[in-house]
Parts: C-alpha cells; sequence; structure tokens
C-alpha cells in the first residue's frame, strides 16, 4: 500500500505488555516495531539477509495507547554498495477512528549479507524504487 510515507510494511495493535509504567505506548517498542519494518523493506528489495548497522533520527511526534494500531511505512533513502538507508515513520490510530497521528520517526542502515554473513554487494538489478 503506497503512502505518501512510504510502503505499508507493519500493521499492529499495541497491548498491554507494550506501555511503559506511566501507561503510554513504549517508545522502545515503536523503535523496534520501526526496525522490523524497514527490515522486511531490504530483504524484498534485495533478496538477501540483512542487518542493521545504524539507527539514528528517532522523534516520537505523538502518544499512542493501549489498543490503538501502529502502521508503520518505509522508504529507501539511500542505497550504497552492501547498505541501504531507510526512513520510517509510524502512524497511531485509535481503534474505533480513521484519524491517524504521526507518533514514531528513524532512520535505519542495514548491510546486506551473503552466506557466510560477510557483506554482500547489492545487485543493480535489485527492485529498488
Amino acid at each position: 500500500m503506497e503512502h505518501e510515507a512510504g510502503e505499508l510494511v507493519i500493521r499492529v495493535t499495541a497491548m498491554p505488555t507494550d506501555l511503559n509504567p506511566y501507561g503510554g505506548v513504549f517508545g522502545g517498542w515503536l523503535m523496534s516495531q520501526l526496525a522490523l519494518g524497514a527490515a522486511s523493506l531490504v530483504t524484498r528489495r534485495t533478496g538477501h539477509k540483512a542487518v542493521v548497522v545504524g539507527a539514528t533520527d528517532f522523534t516520537f511526534p505523538g502518544v499512542m495507547l493501549v489498543g490503538d494500531e501502529l502502521n508503520v511505512y518505509a522508504s529507501v533513502q539511500r542505497t550504497g554498495r552492501t547498505s541501504m538507508t531507510i526512513a520510517t515513520r509510524g502512524f497511531g490510530r485509535a481503534r474505533a477512528s480513521e484519524h491517524q497521528v504521526e507518533v514514531a520517526t528513524g532512520l535505519f542502515t542495514f548491510v546486506t549479507l551473503d552466506e557466510n554473513d560477510r557483506p554482500r554487494p547489492i545487485a543493480a538489478t535489485s527492485e529498488i524504487v
């Protein structure tokens, strides 16, 4: 699904185990969902195993509560010889609403690996958009 923020890569509901001590969704859970979505995009684009080597520029402009749905969008920001940088944006949606609020953003850099877990070049024919 295309969106101004990129391709929809994760849709998940925040559960009670995802909350911080103050009753809001834990920022670490949001970061992990963004990372999972970014990894999915890299693997689908390259067809190879990929691991995170960097994560930066996190912001948490909104709040999510238990039961809210998180929609994570991802887009390729940069492609290097063996790496890809993915921009991610997460939007929260209350269960009984269609209104979405941006709740998290971040950049992830991945390196693709070969069968021996060594960096492998990203083929020029990778399905990169």
